[in-house]
């Protein structure tokens, strides 16, 4: 069969045909592409792009035009300039790999303990300091929102977070834990 008729024939789907194809050209356009490129990979990778393009034209493929090879040889030039005008892709080997910021599992841990810690702390305070703590330091609410929303004036908030933070101070304290940083 000549080049038209396996275009023919690819271009109903005949993966037989495209074989034929590749083995009848691929030896050419590799070479052209690496001729052009310079580097093996690359040029493995034109002439793939360069087939794939193959089977997707085949089926609209115009008989009375160029030649195919024509049309084949034009393709891999093209990939091959616009692969070179790409800045050049990295070894894999040479990428660094990228740092995992997610908190590993004793980070999370300790979180998760220091969380169940605050929240064993919160449940000793009577229930109106544990409101006041609860919307200003761990539900970001202003105090002036977190006065309006419990219905005090703002002085009466500020001594309720004054006597909530003692309350968990102490708490910590009589569990032996001294410096909690941010918690308070």
């Amino acid at each position: 069969m000549d080049d038209e008729s396996l275009l023919a024939a690819i271009g109903r789907g005949d993966p037989t045909a495209f074989a034929t194809l590749m083995e009848r050209h691929g030896a050419f356009a590799m070479t052209l592409a690496i001729r052009m490129t310079g580097n093996i990979q690359d040029a493995e990778e034109v002439a793939q792009e360069a087939f794939l393009r193959v089977w997707s034209v085949a089926a609209r493929w115009n008989p009375g035009g160029a030649r195919f090879t024509t049309w084949l040889y034009r393709v891999v030039m093209n990939l091959c300039l616009d692969r070179k005008r790409r800045a050049p892709m990295a070894a894999l080997d040479d990428v660094a790999e990228p740092a995992d910021t997610a908190p590993d599992g004793l980070e999370r841990c300790a979180s998760d303990q220091a969380r169940e810690l605050v929240a064993e702390a919160l449940a000793t305070l009577p229930d109106r300091q544990r409101a006041a703590v609860s919307l200003c330091y761990y539900g970001e609410v202003s105090c002036q929102e977190a006065a309006e929303a419990l219905d005090i004036s703002l002085s009466a908030l500020e001594s309720l977070l004054v006597r909530g933070r003692r309350g968990l101070r102490d708490y910590f304290t009589r569990r032996g834990l001294e410096k909690m940083g941010d918690v308070l």
